[in-house]
């Protein structure tokens, strides 16, 4: 197996006056080369952080023959030092060759860890004459099951050739994008793609066409999968679509519901000369400040793609037009999403530009000050992932490119997994990032064995120290939304972002009365209420007595109707109403 770990310490240098570049060493290193036998060509494929304290991801080509004669892709699992072992290889066995079975290949996008500990991922292709693309599940063993196969309904129009990652949404469900099918009015093999939603069990639910609207102005194409923001809606961008000024649409931001609602929030090329951007390739991420941020393969200022942001109201603005500085030493045309670290900065790559034209590694601050952290060179090129950063503090991506094997059937070689370390401190994260008082979370972390004490917001909770990257940890009683910490011998680590104790209300008492009745509220997670309501109508008389309790007065203007208390965690409905009388 070919491994060579190469390591360049990287000193940025001023290169533009306009912008302020950090002098501070960057180490960048090549973990792993892929040959072709062990997979190749990582495409949109974002690492994800196991709780084993691995990486996982997949490359869309390589690994076994037997179905396709470049290898049909696989799912990877590689160590923070570079050791890498196939977790599944796709169609590596008779039954799929011989089509009995629909198991897809060629996965475009990477996997992500479900709140089980499995693996869940899509397929963009199927075995011969079985599907047109899958979503599956994989166990970090390698025993691999096809949830389901696309184009299982005549004309597909269940969807086809999913391309990107999926998200667990709060309710358990996955969500997903198709490039192609659905019922789009546009073409009579509804070829504008969908949305779905799936249960772990494998139920599919359609949630939307694109192109159900004339020329498509409701977007095509969605190469990218989605995320769950705050508000609990999902928001995506299409590649086509939109603006017909661009040759098949200019593509789109939108929101969708989980009931499948979808609303336009903008169409690219809305601005002269498409200065807002065109072609987004890539999904979106919500940063600490409320709003999105996501990048454009095409369009900007200089015609090399954007970094973009905007609110979950629709209120657009460009970040930073790529290719901004000559010769495009800054980057252009990126492919990928940014993320936001743990530093508050946001971090992404290009797939050309920078100083050899293959493309760059990027740190943008809120403040907007662009720095090139890293210029890929002919080892490691032309990257059509992002970045992600590890719990240790350090940056891991993948590029499509890299060194030439014999079996790379790729002339630009067969890719690479690389890390970059610009001296961020480690730190913690949650799975899932909210629960309610009672609740099992798992903390993921770097070196925690010999943990002494975990809270949450300063509060105490029992936990149990799974292996070296994990822990198990109940959600106390008087648990506050806020920083989850890990006391250690030698140090303590904490959340970069905040775990929300989500709000539950169990009772009321009275359950009915006159304007100003005084109601004592149970429940958990009630420390810290901001509203309470009757029916809507905000309470203006309240009080936070613990954890477990509030009381409020039945307000002017209260109807018969549930009760909500809403907290930094979320907000609680009752499952009773409260009765109002004259």
């Amino acid at each position: 197996m070919p491994k060579l770990l190469r390591t360049v310490f990287i000193w940025l240098l001023c290169i533009c006056a306009a912008e302020v570049i950090h002098a501070h060493a960057q180490t960048f290193t090549t973990l792993f080369d892929f040959d072709g036998k062990n997979g190749a060509n990582p495409d949109f494929v974002t690492l994800v952080q196991g709780t084993d304290g691995n990486l996982y991801g997949t490359t869309s080509d390589g690994g076994s023959t037997a179905g396709c004669s470049a290898g049909c892709g696989n799912v990877f699992k590689i160590s923070t030092a570079g050791k890498l072992t196939v977790v599944q290889d796709f169609c590596a066995t008779q039954s799929c060759v011989n089509a009995e079975i629909a198991e897809g290949v060629f996965p475009s996008a990477g996997v992500i860890q479900g709140l089980d500990g499995n693996f869940y991922g899509t397929t963009s292709g199927g075995n011969p004459g079985a599907s047109w693309g899958s979503v599956f599940k994989v166990t970090r063993t390698g025993t691999l099951t096809t949830l389901y196969a696309f184009c299982a309904i005549s004309g597909c129009l269940d969807g086809a050739a999913p391309s990107a990652a999926l998200v667990q949404g709060t309710d358990g469900n996955f969500y997903g994008t198709t490039v192609n099918g659905g019922t789009g009015i546009e073409s009579s093999s509804g070829s504008g793609g969908t949305v779905f939603k799936m249960t772990s069990a494998g139920k599919l639910t359609t949630l939307y066409s694109f192109c159900s609207k004339t020329n498509c102005t409701d977007g095509i194409d969605p190469q990218a999968g989605l995320v769950q923001a705050s508000d609990g809606n999902f928001y995506g961008t299409t590649f086509q679509g939109g603006n017909p000024v661009c040759d098949g649409g200019c593509g789109i931001i939108y929101r969708i519901t989980s009931a499948g609602k979808l609303t336009i929030l903008h169409s690219f090329c809305s601005e002269a000369n498409c200065d807002d951007g065109a072609s987004p390739t890539s999904g979106l991420i919500q940063g600490t400040d409320g709003n999105l941020y996501g990048t454009t393969l095409g369009g900007g200022a200089n015609n090399s793609g954007t970094i973009f942001k905007i609110s979950l109201s629709g209120s657009f603005s460009v970040f930073y037009p790529l290719c901004s500085e000559a010769y495009c030493t800054d980057g252009g045309s990126p492919r990928a999403p940014v993320i936001q670290a743990s530093d508050g900065n946001f971090y992404g790559t290009t797939n050309a530009g920078g100083a050899t034209g293959q493309g760059v590694i990027f740190r943008i601050t809120p403040a907007k000050k662009y720095t090139v952290l890293y210029n890929f060179d002919s080892v490691n090129a032309n990257p059509v992932s992002g970045v992600m950063q590890d719990t240790n503090g350090k940056f891991y991506g993948t590029t499509y490119s890299g060194v030439q094997y014999a079996a790379c059937s790729f002339s630009g070689g067969c890719g690479t997994v690389y890390s970059l370390s610009t001296g961020l401190s480690p730190f913690l994260r949650t799975e899932p990032m909210s629960g309610k008082v009672g609740s099992t979370v798992t903390i993921i972390g770097t070196d925690l064995t010999g943990a002494k004490s975990v809270s949450f917001d300063g509060v105490a909770a029992t936990f149990e120290v799974v292996s070296s990257s994990e822990i198990t940890a109940t959600v106390p009683s008087a648990a506050k939304t806020g920083v989850v910490s890990v006391t250690l011998p030698s140090r303590t680590l904490k959340t970069v972002l905040t775990f929300k104790v989500t709000p539950v209300i169990s009772s009321f008492t009275p359950d009915s009365g006159p304007v100003k009745t005084a109601v004592t509220i149970t429940g958990t997670g009630l420390t810290g209420a901001t509203a309470i309501t009757f029916d809507g109508v905000k309470a203006t008389t309240f009080s936070v007595k613990s954890a477990t309790e509030v009381t409020a007065d039945v307000p002017t203007g209260a109807k018969t109707g549930a009760i909500a208390v809403t907290t930094a965690g979320g907000t609680a409905t009752s499952a009773k109403t409260f009765t109002v009388t004259e």
